[in-house]
């Protein structure tokens, strides 16, 4: 069976507990992974400290031909990042490459750093003196990262730090390993001193190592939010930096006037597309109006109909297996949640099994109507194939329904009419809005992050909010006198004017 080990320079003891890695397409156990704790984490961390104050002295222009030829690299072996990872997570194929794209354009982003990494400059701010200030790196940053994306999230969060100059310490998912340890292999061959991004696999023991670690003074993560919100704290409470990126309820508008084709069109994709698997899904449809409600609901069936579900490497397939058996069993009890409480099953994706593949982790297409606001299965994430229906009487509750959910990452509206669309991004309480777009993921030189129990700290992740997230600003004041007295009394508090 294939052993999936640390990626660190130093030698260290073989690990005494281990993880399973399965192949959801076929139900079988593919891989195991060493699940490391404290002490390997230390050893870790004292490689980093030793390869990094050199890279931060690194000036950026070198730091980035380092980027550039990573993301050569990345390109090269696109086919392979996205074969490994869809063997192990289960998308398919042209979704895995999707995600390596995504996380690339973010390295295509750090390629700039000389540029984004420039300070600000005053010359003349008082008599003789100027001030200016500069970006400068924390030092160690560590990623704990998700099973649903093993590449994007990753080089969203090293990406940036170590352009930044800083050495990273990332623990991804145990579920899916292998692309993580793939990017850092190929980080190392574009260049980047070894030590520098470092992989350590582990659950909840080294989780809380890197909490706990003094050395590591920020923290980027993304998952569930019950996680996020542990994360947040206790790094907190530790004195770190930290931003935690939970769940999501995304729900997505339809307007009277939307271009219904369109919309059912775009709701496939993103609401089973990677098998409901994502962060920015879109599990929850707001038709405004009986009638549009019946109406999209009656082109929906059909669309359902014809979805494919396949085999991750299957190329006619919309979408593949859930991650575990566990998660699709997770999946399948929401359901039964939501038809206790009273929704309508009108599409079933129970009990799916696909033919030649009986054990694989599979969950049909599912769509829910009537569903209301008080039922758990609409308050909370289900994360998997599984559209509902939440029926709004007018503009206003349409509004009102993700502003007041607990989660806030995305929402989207499709109309044709601008001032609705314009009134309804001005006023949602959500963080990211899509207008006739289904799955609102700003491109790199934005920035990414959710609100309320979707997003736990002040900072989002890459673009200009990321390099401010892994750096600190350091502001200078100097006065360079001609030697002759100035008259100033040095005992009050300078004044610029």
């Amino acid at each position: 069976m294939r052993q999936i080990d640390h990626f660190m320079p130093t030698a260290s003891p073989a690990p005494s507990r281990k993880a399973q890695v399965w192949n959801p397409s076929t139900g079988e156990i593919q891989a195991e992974v060493a699940l490391g704790d404290a002490a390997l984490l230390e050893q870790a961390v004292a490689t980093a400290k030793s390869v990094q104050p050199e890279w931060a002295a690194t000036n950026p222009q070198k730091r980035a031909r380092v980027m550039f030829k990573f993301k050569e690299l990345i390109e090269a072996n696109m086919q392979e990042l996205a074969e490994l990872l869809s063997s192990e997570h289960g998308k398919v194929v042209d979704d895995a490459k999707g995600d390596v794209q995504r996380g690339l354009e973010v390295i295509e982003y750090a390629c700039g750093i000389p540029q984004v990494l420039k300070g600000e400059y005053t010359q003349g701010a008082g008599p003789g003196i100027d001030v200016y200030s500069m970006r400068q790196p924390l030092g160690i940053g560590a990623g704990i990262t998700p099973f649903n994306f093993p590449a994007m999230i990753p080089m969203w969060m090293f990406g940036m730090a170590i352009a930044a100059g800083n050495a990273f310490i990332l623990k991804p998912s145990e579920r899916d390993p292998s692309v993580p340890v793939r990017l850092a292999e190929l980080f190392v061959e574009a260049g980047a001193p070894e030590g520098l991004l470092q992989v350590v696999h582990g659950d909840k023991e080294m989780v809380d190592a890197i909490l706990d670690h003094p050395d590591i003074p920020a923290i980027s993560f993304v998952g569930s939010s019950d996680i996020a919100n542990y994360i947040y704290h206790r790094g907190a409470e530790n004195g770190k930096r930290v931003q935690a990126f939970g769940g999501a309820k995304n729900h997505g508008i339809v307007m009277p006037d939307a271009d219904l084709d369109q919309v059912v069109n775009d709701l496939t994709g993103a609401a089973f597309g990677s098998a409901g698997e994502r962060c920015m899904a879109l599990p929850v449809v707001v038709p405004v109006g009986e009638d549009t409600a019946n109406r999209l609901r009656e082109k929906l069936l059909p669309a359902i109909a014809a979805l494919r579900i396949g085999v991750s490497n299957d190329p006619e397939a919309h979408y593949g297996p859930v991650v575990t058996p566990e998660h699709k069993a997770r999946i399948e009890q929401w359901i039964n949640v939501a038809e206790e409480e009273g929704g309508e099953i009108v599409v079933d994706g129970r009990g799916f099994s696909l033919q030649g593949h009986e054990d694989g982790f599979f969950v049909g297409p599912t769509l829910i109507d009537h569903v209301t606001t008080k039922m758990t299965s609409y308050q909370e994430e289900i994360f998997g194939p599984v559209l509902q229906i939440v029926r709004a009487k007018d503009f206003e509750e349409a509004v009102r329904l993700p502003s007041e959910h607990q989660y806030g990452n995305g929402v989207a509206i499709f109309t044709r009419n601008g001032h609705a669309a314009r009134e309804f991004a001005s006023r949602v309480n959500v963080g990211m809005v899509g207008i006739n777009v289904p799955i609102p993921v700003p491109v790199s030189y934005h920035s990414f992050g959710g609100w309320k129990r979707s997003g736990f700290g002040d900072i989002d992740q890459y673009g200009t909010e990321g390099l401010s997230f892994w750096t600190k600003n350091k502001k200078v004041t100097q006065r360079w006198p001609d030697g002759s007295p100035d008259g100033g009394n040095a005992f009050v508090i300078p004044t610029m004017g």
